[in-house]
């Protein structure tokens, strides 16, 4: 007889519950590391001065990390407060209606394959043990214990793109002119390799699939800006 599938104890359930954050630190560090590299390689495609490119770096990172934070705060307190009413008109409704929440209940059991009989008795100890709960989790789709952190992801944004953006900075202030394009674009490669396979890992994902994506957006938006730099030849 096979073995059981080994389960993996508390992380298999704290999957769901980091993605959140995950999301938003992986959006930010993408994010800075593409954005400020694409900056930073279209300004020094014109040539300019070490101190417009700091300048340049200073500003982006800053104004990309702001607007990271802000955007991202904003976008999951509007998710938190849907959730929130979501579960107010839930609790109504269970307060109104019970048997009818209970017979909702029974369909969405037997909406999972089991036998009516089945269904109902699951429904029963469901509804007995905590209605609020279960309903939310199988009819909104909404966990009441694991509702989304605003702070916990503007903060991880914020904090993932200033260092995501550091990364084209120190290229850009430790090499020489000659060096600084390539390097910037070999760093940035790599920076994004790591955050792709990183991404992926945690999220049991496909890992190369990841990698490539990354690597393949971040190269495109250098090239471009590299070129608009070049074509224009003039600070930016």
């Amino acid at each position: 007889m096979d073995a059981a599938p080994e389960w993996n104890g508390p992380d298999e359930d704290k999957v769901t519950s980091r993605l959140n954050w995950l999301r938003a630190g992986v959006l930010g560090a993408n994010d800075g590391i593409v954005s400020i590299a694409a900056l930073l390689v279209g300004v020094a495609a014109a040539d300019p001065p070490a101190g417009v490119i700091a300048t340049a770096a200073a500003a982006g990172i800053a104004a990309g990390a702001l607007s990271m934070g802000i955007g991202e705060y904003v976008s999951v307190s509007s998710q938190r407060d849907a959730e929130r009413a979501q579960l107010k008109r839930e609790a109504a409704w269970q307060a109104a209606r019970p048997e009818w929440e209970l017979e909702q209940l029974v369909r969405l059991n037997m909406e999972t394959g089991m036998s009516e009989e089945t269904a109902r008795r699951a429904a029963q100890e469901q509804h007995d043990h905590d209605p609020l709960s279960i309903h939310a989790k199988m009819h909104l789709g909404i966990d009441p214990d694991e509702l989304v952190n605003p702070w916990q992801a503007g903060l991880a944004s914020l904090i993932a793109f200033t260092a995501g953006g550091a990364f084209p900075l120190l290229t850009m202030l430790l090499f020489s002119d000659s060096l600084r394009i390539p390097t910037t674009f070999a760093i940035v490669i790599v920076a994004l390799a790591i955050t792709g396979w990183t991404s992926a890992r945690l999220g049991h994902a496909n890992r190369l699939r990841g990698v490539a994506r990354n690597v393949g957006g971040g190269t495109v938006a250098m090239i471009i800006t590299y070129g608009v730099g070049s074509l224009f030849g003039t600070v930016v």
